[in-house]
């Protein structure tokens, strides 16, 4: 036996992995010993399983889930190289957000809080043609192009004249999954008919109070300005309402991220007593 095959402690130290690990990939079935004794229930390898077993500690030491190393060990090597291609696109997208935190940590701890004036208002109603999508929150930036993508050149096609600013409408708790819209103001005259051949729906925004502010800068740092926005709202005995509405004054075609200018506009109502 000993000839034919490896122990899992020596299994275990030629694969860079530990006897632990090795009983827990046979648990779940990732990687099987090939023989176990049924007297002593000990493990044994045979050396040509090491490549996998490499393997599977170099995917783990880059924070693969168990279940896509299984898939990608099982796979052809063309469908091999679309799961590790996807889970590269998967992790740059992560990279991405933890880079937009790291500028927002940076900013915080430099110059704390930053001050944003916040506005009780009026807001008149709107009426608003409108795409949507459903998306989790890491999902928004892109769902929001490509609601932008499908609405304003379905407009332009149709000969459908549209008013500044573009606007997005969300839930006030960003779970997962959740529907988001956007969409501009077309003339009041425009047939609704017209309009829905082009787009999926209207949407009707109840004119009524309000607390707003402004933010300037990267879209990624409007959590900052949604802090004090709700900050507010609650200090002041306030309940806010859903859809939260944020319209773009100025978007990325306009200006770098740090000029960018958006207005972030809730709903509000007194609490009950």
């Amino acid at each position: 036996m000993q000839d034919e095959f490896l122990t899992i402690g020596r299994f275990a130290r030629l694969c860079r992995l530990s006897v632990k690990q090795l009983r827990h990939y046979d648990e779940t079935g990732l990687l099987v010993p090939v023989h176990v004794d049924a007297g002593t229930g000990y493990r044994y390898y045979a050396p040509e399983q090491a490549r996998d077993a490499l393997t599977v500690a170099l995917l783990r030491d880059m924070d693969l889930p168990l279940a896509v190393i299984a898939r990608t060990l099982a796979a052809e090597p063309e469908s091999r190289a679309r799961i590790l291609r996807g889970e590269r696109d998967r992790l740059a997208e992560r990279i991405s957000r933890d880079q937009a935190r790291l500028a927002m940590l940076e900013r915080l701890a430099e110059r704390g809080l930053p001050g944003y004036e916040v506005t009780m208002s009026q807001e008149p109603e709107r009426r608003l043609a409108v795409v949507r999508a459903v998306c989790t929150p890491a999902e928004i930036g892109d769902k929001v192009a490509g609601c932008v993508a499908r609405l304003l050149p379905g407009l332009g096609r149709a000969g459908i004249a549209w008013e500044p600013p573009l606007w997005a409408l969300y839930p006030l708790d960003l779970q997962e999954p959740m529907e988001i819209a956007v969409g501009v103001q077309t003339p009041v005259q425009t047939p609704p008919g017209e309009v829905t051949a082009v787009v999926a729906d209207f949407e009707v925004l109840s004119g009524g109070p309000v607390a707003e502010t402004v933010h300037v800068g990267p879209y990624a740092q409007l959590p900052l300005a949604y802090n004090a926005l709700f900050a507010a709202i609650h200090e002041r005995g306030l309940r806010p309402r859903a859809p939260v509405r944020e319209a773009y004054l100025v978007g990325p075609a306009e200006a770098p991220p740090e000029e960018l200018l958006t207005r972030l506009v809730i709903p509000i109502q007194e609490n009950a007593a």
